[in-house]
């Protein structure tokens, strides 16, 4: 836990919403957590409940608790006294731009504003800011929160480079590889990479060439094994032989354009829909998805001991 942070806020219990609240609690944190739906509190407590033994396993800190988790429904009130502020409210740029608005004007002036959002450009989610929107800035986690380490940093053009580099030392200290973004740029970056596999596995969908179970094996059993340890330029960088990319470009180069053919996602028609709705819920017929998620979590904490094992400089800013 950072010492100048304490209490972190958390706007919005989503799925996202609430794996930030159990990675902050697991941390050691004091969490309050703002939600307009009433109902939402008891959402949010089980959803924690549900991913605590996980957070066991991985490990917590010192004074970690579920009980230091509260639930309120005034804004200002949530907000006022925090520390650090995540906001999760769904990915509707009005909506995101009003709450980000209110929560500047009510939040304590060094108190970052970071938003959860998968595409939309912090230098948007700042503009209607009036006190201080050079706090603000985009801090997009992935599913599921409590346990993937990556989160993208991304400043807009009112963006205090010193608040990133809070917020970096901040998301480190919960056990976090946070990524700093050079420039804006829509998806950020690793939403762009896995846009580009979702619009080739529904085209190869779409055009019957593979199932969606057969289109996960071959990840899965393929690439996956090997991006999870070095990512896919390290990865085509070995396939060069000694070389390396140099060798690789120069004798596969033109060969590598062959595939490049579908460029543009295919249309969601209800055929394409229906296909890969029904090919999901064929693979997991038979299967609680409690159960399948739990099986997820432990996967990647296992995968990430591993990882730890085979490559401990594999940091954002480590030497290989």
């Amino acid at each position: 836990m950072t010492t100048q942070i304490k209490h972190i806020t958390v706007v919005g219990t989503g799925v996202i919403g609430n794996g930030w609240i159990t990675r902050f609690l697991a941390n050691g944190y004091r969490v309050t957590a703002f939600d307009v739906d009433p109902a939402a509190e008891g959402r949010m407590r089980e959803a924690v409940k549900n991913a605590w033994p996980a957070m066991e396993r991985a490990g917590l800190e010192e004074g970690a608790s579920i009980d230091n988790l509260y639930f309120e429904q005034d804004l200002e009130v949530a907000v006022r006294n925090a520390d650090f502020i995540q906001e999760n409210v769904p990915e509707r740029e009005a909506l995101k731009r009003s709450v980000i608005a209110e929560i500047d004007q009510s939040a304590k002036k060094e108190t970052i504003i970071a938003s959860s959002t998968s595409g939309i450009l912090p230098s948007t989610l700042q503009a209607d800011c009036t006190e201080n929107p050079e706090r603000v800035m985009v801090a997009h986690p992935f599913n599921p929160v409590y346990l993937m380490p990556l989160v993208e940093l991304v400043g807009g053009n009112a963006t205090n480079p010193a608040f990133i580099d809070k917020a970096k030392e901040f998301y480190r200290a919960c056990n976090m590889k946070p990524l700093v973004i050079r420039q804006e740029i829509e998806g950020h970056v690793a939403d762009r990479l896995m846009e580009a596999i979702w619009r080739e596995a529904l085209h190869i969908v779409n055009d019957g060439v593979a199932t969606t179970e057969e289109v996960d094996a071959s990840i899965v059993y393929g690439p996956g094994l090997r991006w999870a340890l070095m990512g896919p330029f390290l990865t085509l960088h070995m396939g060069g032989g000694k070389q390396g990319m140099r060798h690789l470009l120069e004798q596969f180069g033109p060969a590598l354009k062959l595939p490049w053919t579908k460029l543009v996602a295919p249309e969601l028609t209800d055929e394409l829909a229906e296909k890969v709705i029904s090919g999901c819920e064929q693979q997991t017929a038979g299967v609680n998805m409690d159960d399948l998620e739990t099986r997820r979590d432990q996967f990647l904490i296992e995968l990430q001991e591993l990882l730890e094992k085979y490559w401990p400089a594999a940091s954002l800013t480590g030497k290989l």
